[in-house]
């Protein structure tokens, strides 16, 4: 029996996909609204990104977008950055997720799973009668269109709630999960000016309580603008001198959504701060409304009743996308603590008891129940579930092997990779899409991805940098704050004018599949040949010695190869010793070629990643040229704020930073 390879197909679109599908009833009605049929999803991405108005109006009516007052265009102005879309239009975000078609008003809407406190359910009468509540309680706080409000929450129904009655005011949200310390969220909400603060006492993570109120405390002093904090009961204890949410919530009141413009601010979300000072992205109540609306329903099939799934803290864009599973009338679940705390199988053991129909997991959590020999679809009855998400850093090959095997051709396993700048995927799967083995299955619709050379040609075939040619409508308003466009046109058009460079270095097939390779400034430059980084994790962390890895790339300033340096962690009861050296080196000759041997491996406690678990290879590079970890950027943007301790005292041992 043949091997499988990267690239081979493991399903196949499933047969009856025109008929039980979001993405076969918006082909239909294509064909009998406006007479166009496709034969493929090829075809249909062609039209999508060829006919911007076409796709986009298209999406807005399928969906039933429901406005104000309509617009007089669609995009009245295709120039990136800047592109204008749906001009005359207004609407409110926060309407469509409280008020969805097809529920009916007892069917819960949100499920609050917490080691904090007892499991809390809303239905959608309760969460539309408390986004009411939530409304008038902050208007009784003086809040209205265009002021801020910070949320320092987790996971919680509080806060979706919250964040449904800030969008209906046409105030603007900002979050920070509180694992973030003080540091860290001051220099968040200080670019956003707050008038008011949701925030709670503490949590509960694993076996540790958390206690937060020094850090509100802090946060407190450091806002000038905030008028009143607003104190969440959760954690331990009480916060001093807030408004009580029940007392937020204390007053009746009839449901309303303040019509604003397709392009007024609906939420500021901060960039991970590991590369640079956080960037405060503005993102529209347009833009984000159509784009989830197209993502959740033809590419994530989400319909009425179902049961969306997916661990994420208040600080990932995966938050949003969780919260617009209400626009597609799912039911949507909020988790928060410590997801392996009860054991690694603990969502799997969560997925079945309430039904889910789509889960989403990291690529590192999928890989960690494949060495731990989970069985999920043996051991529990998953049999509502019919989508697999993936996203947050490449998943390998081995990982597509292990979902396939667990599940077959039942489950769909949807691999994405997209962004907080644009609050959705660029590239991902669906159910008219195959599952192409190590790979993603192709542009998201309407976003006309590619990969370009340094010269600003298209690549296929051959890695080259991600961008995107035509626009968006959930591509940023702006930064905040950045009056003259100037941060926003350097971090995406300098390279490209007038196209966005995502940043992340990639490769799409003749067929349309993609494969992301990590961060474009992180890629490795080896005698005038540029290696991804996810090449080198796939092979060495299949080794049963090695947990994880790190790769970067050292460049000679006078020309030379420079120093390939891999750091590896240990599984637990192995030794860091020649063989083993000697060990990875073979497997990275073997698998890829000889310009991936490194030059040192070297052995460290811990990989240090981002929250979102992404790895910080540009950081670790800055940091071995002599950078300093604390002027660098905040610790409390790390999983574990320990792990660069170790590469901070390598420098001076081994002279990089003159180098």
């Amino acid at each position: 029996m043949t091997a499988p390879r990267s690239g081979d197909v493991l399903r196949e679109p499933a047969p009856d996909v025109h008929d039980t599908t979001r993405i076969g009833a918006y082909l239909r009605w294509l064909q009998h609204a406006r007479g166009l049929a496709f034969d493929d999803y090829h075809a249909l991405h062609r039209w999508s990104v060829d006919d911007l108005d076409g796709f986009w109006s298209s999406v807005w009516e399928f969906a039933g977008v429901r406005a104000a007052t309509p617009p007089a265009a669609v995009l009245a102005d295709p120039t990136m950055p800047g592109a204008t879309w749906f001009p005359g239009a207004t609407l409110n975000y926060a309407e469509h997720a409280t008020r969805p078609t097809g529920v009916a008003a007892a069917a819960p809407a949100v499920i609050g799973v917490s080691q904090s406190r007892e499991r809390v359910q809303l239905s959608w009468a309760e969460l539309a009668d408390q986004v009411a509540r939530a409304r008038e309680g902050l208007r009784r706080l003086g809040v209205g269109r265009g002021d801020r409000v910070a949320a320092y929450l987790p996971n919680l129904p509080e806060t979706v709630v919250a964040f449904l009655a800030t969008a209906s005011l046409g105030a603007v949200w900002a979050a920070c999960a509180p694992e973030f310390g003080a540091h860290s969220v001051i220099e968040r909400f200080a670019q956003v000016e707050p008038t008011v603060l949701l925030a709670v006492s503490g949590y509960r993570y694993g076996a540790k309580e958390i206690d937060r109120r020094d850090e509100v405390a802090q946060i407190r002093a450091a806002l000038p603008s905030l008028h009143h904090v607003v104190g969440v009961p959760y954690g331990p204890g009480t916060l001093p001198e807030t408004v009580c949410w029940t007392d937020l919530l204390a007053e009746p009141a009839p449901p309303a959504f303040d019509p604003v413009p397709f392009d007024h601010p609906l939420c500021v979300l901060f960039s991970s701060g590991t590369t640079g000072p956080p960037k405060a992205i503005v993102h529209g109540h347009g833009g984000i409304l159509l784009e989830h609306f197209k993502n959740h329903l033809l590419s994530w099939d989400l319909h009425p009743g179902d049961r969306m799934l997916w661990f994420t803290t208040t600080a990932w864009m995966m938050w949003n996308s969780l919260v617009s599973g209400l626009l597609a009338g799912a039911t949507i679940v909020t988790i928060d603590g410590d997801p392996v705390h009860s054991g690694l199988d603990w969502q799997w053991r969560l997925a079945e008891e309430i039904g889910a129909t789509l889960m989403g997991a990291s690529p590192g959590y999928l890989m960690a129940c494949r060495s731990q020999g989970l069985a999920p679809a043996r051991h529990h009855d998953l049999s509502r579930l019919r989508q697999i998400g993936a996203a947050g850093s490449p998943l390998p090959p081995e990982g597509y092997d292990w979902v396939t095997e667990q599940f077959g051709s039942r489950v769909l396993l949807n691999v994405g990779s997209g962004g907080t700048d644009v609050c959705s995927g660029i590239v991902q799967g669906g159910p008219w899409q195959p599952v192409v083995r190590g790979e993603i299955s192709g542009p998201c619709l309407g976003v006309a991805a590619a990969a370009f050379d340094p010269a600003g040609h298209p690549v296929v075939g051959e890695f080259g940098e991600l961008v995107i040619t035509e626009p968006m409508p959930s591509m940023p308003l702006g930064f905040w704050g950045d009056d003259d466009r100037s941060r926003y046109r350097a971090a995406y058009f300098d390279t490209y004018p007038g196209i966005w460079r995502h940043g992340d270095w990639a490769r799409f097939s003749s067929s349309g599949s993609c494969v992301i390779a990590g961060r474009s400034d992180a890629t490795l430059n080896r005698g005038g040949v540029r290696l991804g980084t996810a090449e080198f994790y796939r092979v060495v962390e299949e080794l049963p010695e090695i947990v994880d890895s790190l790769v970067v790339h050292l460049e000679d300033a006078h020309g030379g190869n420079g120093e390939l340096l891999l750091f590896v962690q240990l599984a637990a009861g192995h030794e860091f010793d020649n063989a083993l050296r000697e060990r990875i080196a073979g497997a990275l000759r073997t698998a890829l070629s000889p310009r991936h041997v490194p030059d040192r491996v070297i052995s460290v406690a811990a990989v240090p990643r981002n929250r979102t678990g992404k790895k910080l290879e540009v950081p670790v590079k800055k940091i071995l040229r002599g950078a300093a970890v604390d002027e660098m950027l905040s610790r409390d943007a790390l999983a574990d704020p320990r792990a660069l301790d170790a590469f901070a005292a390598l420098p001076a041992h081994h002279g990089w930073e003159t180098a």
